[in-house]
């Protein structure tokens, strides 16, 4: 059963703001005064940030009583703890993000069924076992490439649930349909797929036309919103930075969305781990690295900035965030995908076409602008010791997940963003057959121990052997959980790190990054997984599993406060924290890794299997997804 809240969910999305009405931006009046948009040093929040966490920390004040009441703590009065921390010391009140990694349309799937089991409007989510309200209860939402498909669907939606993405509002009104490839767009006849690409074209030609230099994201941005925003022609004038306006978000009753993406240097064609990490949010777009250190209004974008203000004869520009152009610059990985694939469509939409498309993005790939164009450059002249693009008039941007940091973490552990606790899942393809193996994880660790991390701290974590010969990457586990351990250090300690890798758990979900389609079966088995993975079965794999996750959510308040951990978290932290334990030996199992089903499923004969090796090994446009064991009702 749905809410009746779903009946206008798809219907009140994100604002079509931009000025132009349509895809291209446009050059505006600049706001006068104290309105006039600078770039603005990354030493504190922004104050707009500020001031929407004042009304969100309030609002997650409920939800999170409800959620730790129904988990109960045993020898624990959690209601009376988040009451207090509401009333008397906001700093002891539980602060928790969510991160969802890359990975194309896998990360996608397996991230919306770990936010349907962790979203309150779910249908079963808050029943015995369920973990619904933490998305409710969170203040953050992350993420990248794929993960940033998700974050950018459900609040270019109205912050819509995934459930009603899924399933619409009435028969064939989902819309998440995968069905048809985003090469060949949606519809059935040849005219409406025909009509998909010249109206692609059209656009980005419109934004090249009105004087803004135009890259194969913004083709691939165009294409993605077809496919995530429900809106006709994908919402070509909705943009990023209008979340801020939507009544839902001011007044604090969603978390706040940011997407990552990786700066590239000029003249580099490698991303280091030392690379700038950009995030987008409704109000700016920038970096806490000491490279950048700035942020710069979402919403003016592509201004003439120059060392950190627009001169008295510069102009201002609306509509370059347009919400399809943020999310492809996240995901920018698939450019070259884009280009390689559009090639083999003549047998599905009229040859001309595919040429015409083809030597549009031949061109700008001989060009140079297979990446993420951002022109001018918000950045240009702006701290111009540490900056690599201070002297560039394009700030070239990459997918988020190049620098190997595929879960979208730098943000969230920020020290002046005071997250207590991150819910990471990991839908990576580390291993051979496209299952995580925690390297996002340990990029995050390596790149905290480099000035580039700015003396911000990361728990650490072992190596990929260890995490597959300790099975760490098929169950849930905690990095981070002791404070003491980063006590020796000046920077305060960093979140606990609660690691969700996807694994079959009901289903074989380890899809190719690169497969463009699938069948709504096939779609609602790997979401369906995820929920799984959030859930651990409803409590099949371990019924104290929503009492542990209502531990990590104290426990970096509790050890602020110098509160007694209470035996039963004791438990859990012993049963999912990471001991510290090396186990790097090559093995069988390090080398040709197939996980058998941790709940139930079927193999691809159809045939019911428990833990057998259900591994599916997929070539680019196959598949093959394991029957699901359906443990919620509607999902």
């Amino acid at each position: 059963m749905r809410q009746e809240t779903d009946l206008h969910e798809v219907h009140h999305r994100a604002l079509p703001n931009s000025p132009s009405g349509d895809y291209a931006p446009s050059v505006v009046d600049c706001p006068s005064g104290q309105d006039r948009p600078t770039i603005r040093g990354a030493e504190q929040l922004s104050a707009q940030e500020t001031s929407w966490l004042e009304r969100r920390r309030k609002a997650t004040v409920d939800p999170m009583i409800k959620l730790v009441e129904r988990n109960r703590i045993e020898g624990f009065d959690a209601a009376s703890y988040i009451r207090n921390a509401a009333e008397n010391d906001l700093s002891s009140l539980p602060n928790i993000a969510i991160a969802v990694s890359g990975g194309g349309y896998r990360a996608l799937m397996n991230g919306a069924g770990f936010l349907a089991a962790a979203d309150d409007r779910t249908a079963g989510s808050t029943d015995a076992g369920g973990i619904g309200g933490l998305l409710q209860s969170s203040t953050y939402l992350a993420g990248l490439s794929g993960g940033g498909w998700l974050v950018g669907s459900i609040f270019a939606n109205n912050f819509t649930s995934v459930q009603t993405l899924r399933d619409g509002i009435a028969p064939d009104t989902d819309v998440w349909n995968f069905t048809n490839s985003i090469f060949v767009g949606p519809g059935e006849s040849l005219l409406q797929k025909t009509g998909y690409w010249f109206d692609i074209v059209e656009q980005v030609s419109d934004k090249d036309d009105a004087g803004f230099e135009t890259s194969i994201t913004d083709y691939w941005g165009r294409a993605l919103s077809y496919q995530l925003i429900n809106a006709p022609e994908g919402g070509p004038a909705y943009t990023f930075s209008s979340i801020a306006e939507t009544d839902n978000f001011k007044n604090g009753l969603t978390p706040f969305p940011i997407l990552v993406a990786d700066g590239r240097a000029p003249n580099e064609k490698i991303v280091a781990l030392n690379t700038t990490v950009f995030e987008f949010n409704p109000f700016e777009m920038g970096s806490f690295d000491p490279t950048v250190h700035g942020f710069a209004p979402t919403k003016y974008l592509a201004s003439n900035f120059s060392n950190g203000v627009v001169p008295r004869d510069g102009s201002c520009v609306n509509g370059f965030d347009q919400l399809g152009f943020v999310m492809g610059t996240s995901s920018s990985l698939f450019n070259q995908f884009l280009l390689q694939n559009i090639t083999a469509l003549d047998t599905k939409i009229p040859s001309v076409v595919v040429s015409a498309v083809t030597s549009i993005l031949n061109a700008l790939s001989d060009g140079n602008n297979d990446i993420a164009q951002y022109s001018p450059n918000p950045f240009f002249k702006y701290n111009p010791a540490t900056n690599p693009s201070a002297e560039s008039y394009e700030l070239s941007l990459v997918d988020g997940g190049e620098d190997l940091q595929n879960i979208p973490l730098t943000p969230l552990i920020q020290p002046l963003r005071q997250v207590d606790v991150i819910f990471a899942v990991d839908s990576s393809a580390d291993t051979t057959y496209n299952w995580p193996n925690g390297t996002a994880l340990r990029a995050s660790y390596d790149r905290s121990l480099s000035p580039i991390a700015n003396g911000t701290q990361f728990p650490p974590v072992p190596d990929a052997n260890t995490f597959i010969n300790s099975r760490l990457n098929q169950r849930p586990t905690f990095f981070g959980c002791d404070v003491k351990n980063f006590s020796s250090s000046s920077s305060p300690p960093p979140p606990l790190v609660v690691y969700i890798p996807n694994a079959p758990y009901t289903a074989n979900s380890n899809v190719s990054t690169f497969t463009p389609e699938y069948t709504d079966l096939q779609r609602n088995e790997i979401i369906q997984n995820g929920y799984n993975a959030g859930t651990q079965g409803n409590g099949t794999v371990d019924p104290q599993w929503a009492t542990c996750v209502s531990c990590a959510i104290f426990s970096r308040s509790w050890a602020r406060k110098g509160t007694e951990v209470p035996g039963v978290c004791g438990e859990c932290f012993t049963r999912y924290c990471w001991d510290g334990r090396l186990n790097s030996s090559s093995t069988a199992l390090t080398e040709n890794y197939e996980p058998g089903f941790i709940v139930g499923g079927s193999n691809a004969n159809g045939e019911k299997e428990n833990d057998a090796a259900g591994v599916v090994r997929l070539g680019l446009g196959s598949m093959l997804v394991a029957g699901v064991f359906s443990l919620v009702v509607g999902l």
